[in-house]
């Protein structure tokens, strides 16, 4: 505990908790008034924590609509209590990560997504052209205290530590004003919990390599890779009893399944059916782009196209980002003409009346009886943002100079970049 609260390492956690700032806990201090109450209550907490007295506040519930449906919950702590996990986890990483399996890529430093789904392509091209995709249901809900604290033990010596790492996993729940005790589970929200899911599911991790699997973990996703689909059945069978038996952990048997990896999404991404298993971008996330983009452009349709696009160009930037490994670039190019068509439809909507469409489309290169035509067809938005008036008028030109990002090209930049 006297590493944990060592200076040096204090000054660390408090600069990281102040740069991500976040939403204030259950006490409803913020970040930006929190140097001030440290600065009068730090002495006491710091003699706390060093007696093994401290006791952590309850968590603010906050539930976070999942992309396929249902909720995912987060427990946010007090900003005290996030400076507290994460001088927690400097210490605790450095101890537990040199035995951490090399197929975990999830939370951990040097390491990311995109390393994690390479490998599965790359387990793709070997040949396992099945997937063995195991869904834990409600993984962070349903964490078992006293497993975890095992695997936390076998590394961890000091009483009070392991006493105060029980605690934050015991820690209240507030909904509402209301705080519920915890049994189980270890949600979602604060430093600590990405590491502890680490460490409860390093077990898993060393049962598949024990029986020579080829596997990919990032959290609680974990896909294995096979050479049939009897071998997947078998390895599904396997590991939900052991999941179930030894951690005490729920397998979802309707969405876990043995499958085709073109069939299944990992991280966002997917594969093509060649040989070659080339990387795409999974329809659920595809979808889930479009969804945002109907969002931005429905609450713009009142204003100008540049405001319009501004509030576009960081999403497609931060998702191109991610979404870079793609090796399909059919899609971007659809995408990209998809966007321009929502945009030429707020035009459309904008302008109302046929008169209005006439000249906005003449004052655009159209002659005028085509303009006329075009203006007093009846068709709804959709139809005329797609029509080839609209493209003639509103070509992918013009969008460039407004500044829209193009997702291919996007791709291209950080493909050259790499």
């Amino acid at each position: 505990m006297e590493v944990v609260v060592e200076r040096n390492n204090l000054w660390r956690a408090y600069e990281r908790v102040m740069r991500n700032k976040g939403a204030a806990g259950v006490d409803g201090l913020s970040t930006a008034d929190f140097k001030a109450w440290l600065q009068q209550h730090w002495p006491a907490v710091r003699e706390a924590l060093l007696k093994g007295e401290y006791m952590p506040m309850a968590v603010r519930k906050v539930e976070i609509p999942k992309p396929n449906g249902g909720v995912r919950l987060l427990g946010i702590p007090t900003v005290l209590d996030r400076l507290i996990q994460q001088a927690l986890l400097q210490v605790l990483q450095p101890q537990f990560e040199p035995g951490f399996s090399e197929h975990s890529y999830g939370f951990r430093p040097g390491r990311n997504a995109w390393q994690a789904v390479m490998q599965a392509q790359s387990y793709v091209r070997e040949g396992r052209r099945w997937v063995v995709d195991v869904d834990l249901e409600k993984f962070f809900d349903r964490v078992n205290h006293d497993i975890l604290m095992s695997r936390v033990a076998r590394k961890v010596r000091d009483e009070r530590v392991l006493k105060l790492i029980r605690r934050y996993l015991e820690a209240g729940l507030m909904d509402g004003g209301v705080v519920s005790a915890r049994m189980e589970g270890a949600p979602q929200g604060g430093p600590l919990s990405p590491l502890l899911s680490n460490i409860l599911l390093t077990d898993l991790d060393h049962e598949l390599e024990r029986r020579g699997h080829r596997f990919c973990r990032y959290a609680d996703d974990c896909n294995i890779y096979v050479g049939s689909k009897q071998a997947g059945q078998r390895v599904m069978d396997a590991m939900t009893g052991y999941l179930e038996r030894q951690l005490r952990l729920k397998v979802n048997k309707e969405k876990s399944a043995v499958a085709r990896p073109w069939e299944r999404k990992f991280l966002g991404y997917s594969f093509t059916w060649h040989k070659q298993g080339r990387l795409k971008i999974a329809e659920a996330s595809l979808k889930r782009l479009k969804d945002k983009v109907r969002e931005i452009v429905t609450g713009n349709v009142s204003r100008n196209l540049i405001t319009t696009i501004h509030e576009l160009n960081p999403v497609l930037r931060g998702w191109m980002s991610y979404f870079r490994l793609t090796e399909v670039k059919g899609v971007l190019e659809d995408l990209d003409g998809w966007i321009r068509r929502r945009l030429r439809c707020i035009l459309w909507r904008q302008w109302k009346r046929p008169a209005t469409r006439n000249r906005k489309l003449q004052a655009r290169g159209l002659d005028a009886k085509r303009a006329w035509k075009s203006a007093s067809n009846g068709r709804g938005p959709w139809w005329n943002a797609g029509a080839s008036h609209m493209n003639a008028a509103y070509p992918k030109g013009y969008f460039d100079a407004l500044g829209l990002v193009s997702l291919l090209a996007t791709r291209q930049r950080f493909q050259f970049v790499a």
